[in-house]
């Protein structure tokens, strides 16, 4: 019976696994200060770790360099693969994100301990106030500003952490992006 149930406690961690690691395949955009390993099958020089540099562009073996910004992990080995064709056909191509890095945002301002914080694609506003230790007694807590960079223009996301905390108007709580500023006056 323990084994039984060893087995199947076994199966759903590695489905688990599995589910998490394809989703952040295809749903994480790799940005600057990510760490990444690309490597061939039976290609040992062919194995390199990278820091993607603050202009997203990466040098690899045999190919031209490639702009890895804002392309998911499953997007790159395609990419790679494609390039090496030409030297090595049929090559396998692995593609491992080994550190996040560009995962973050700012908080500034009347919170308790302003900084930069990672984060994760469900990151909410409060939640990374709590991050922060929450709210000075100095704070002006309903007029608190999400700033969002979008296509090279800074938005203004207005918050009321007096109504949230309430329950009112909970879709303020946005989930945050990568580089956002939350300023609390």
């Amino acid at each position: 019976m323990k084994a039984i149930i060893f087995c199947i406690i076994i199966c759903l961690m590695v489905t688990v696994s599995y589910s998490s690691s394809s989703a952040a395949d295809n749903f994480y955009l790799i940005g600057p200060g990510d760490v990444l390993e690309i490597s061939v099958w039976n290609e040992p020089d062919l194995t390199k770790k990278l820091a993607v540099p603050p202009d997203g562009v990466i040098s690899f073996p045999l190919i031209n360099p490639i702009k890895v910004t804002n392309l998911t992990i499953t997007a790159l080995k395609k990419v790679v693969t494609q390039r090496l064709s030409e030297y090595i056909p049929d090559a396998t191509v692995t593609v491992m994100l080994l550190a996040i890095n560009s995962m973050k945002a700012y908080v500034i301002g009347k919170v308790k301990q302003a900084g930069e914080y990672p984060i994760t694609m469900e990151t909410t506003v409060l939640q990374i106030l709590a991050k922060a230790g929450g709210l000075t007694p100095f704070a002006s807590d309903g007029n608190i500003k999400i700033l969002r960079q979008k296509n090279k223009k800074i938005i203004n996301i207005p918050f009321d952490y007096g109504e949230v905390e309430k329950g009112k108007n909970l879709e303020q709580n946005i989930l945050l992006k990568p580089g956002d500023v939350i300023l609390v006056p």
